[in-house]
């Protein structure tokens, strides 16, 4: 018996180019707090969620940020990420994925690390509507990514075992979270990862962009 595979994609850098826009709306929000950190060390926390943010933030800065300071930030991050919203574009190839996993009646959902609040911006640029597609967000579960909980929900929005399912994203934090519920992740390059950095948290393939494993989706199961 032939078990067919589902599709659960990560959001940002996965399926839209965003990642440095949500880089510069940290950087703005933290300045906006006073807190001085490397543009660098942000992107390095791109994909986890923005509670494990805030702790890594603690870890390496020694500043006190209590939970008054970390909602503040959460919402001045996500004031600076709408104003880039014109700027979010889908990734090459990312429209033509997922309509060529519906057309082959594969199912597909998407599991982000964001709130709804940020999310939005990037779904209205990649043109799916979270009413009639399968989206998980940071809102409707208790942990984010590197925790397996987005992956899991999504699967269970689907009706499937994360067990037969390919997670497509572009941070070591979605190859964590795939490889703790059991799932075969895939590693896309269009966030700014090296290939080596996702190999070593999990993923089996690593392809440049969505056009890219468009063209070997075979690989990693889509039958042509």
């Amino acid at each position: 018996m032939r078990i067919e595979p589902v599709f659960l994609f990560d959001l940002d850098g996965t399926l839209v180019d965003s990642v440095y826009q949500h880089v510069l709306a940290w950087k703005e929000a933290l300045d906006a707090e006073g807190i001085d950190l490397s543009v660098w060390r942000i992107h390095r926390k791109i994909g986890m969620s923005g509670g494990l943010f805030t702790n890594q933030l603690l870890r390496e800065t020694g500043l006190d940020i209590s939970a008054e300071r970390s909602e503040r930030l959460r919402q001045l991050h996500a004031a600076a990420y709408r104003k880039f919203g014109a700027q979010i574009r889908p990734l090459p190839g990312a429209r033509e994925l997922l309509s060529w996993l519906s057309n082959a009646d594969i199912r597909w959902a998407i599991a982000t690390s964001g709130r709804m609040e940020t999310a939005s911006v990037n779904l209205a640029a990649l043109g799916v509507d979270p009413a009639k597609v399968p989206v998980v967000t940071r809102d409707q579960v208790k942990y984010a990514k590197p925790d397996p909980d987005l992956f899991l929900a999504a699967a269970e929005r689907l009706g499937c075992s994360t067990e037969t399912a390919v997670v497509v994203g572009d941070s070591i934090w979605d190859m964590l979270a795939a490889t703790r519920c059991r799932a075969l992740g895939v590693g896309l390059l269009s966030g700014g990862y090296g290939p080596d950095e996702l190999r070593q948290a999990g993923a089996i393939r690593v392809y440049d962009d969505p056009a890219d494993l468009l063209v070997h989706i075979d690989e990693v199961g889509g039958r042509r």
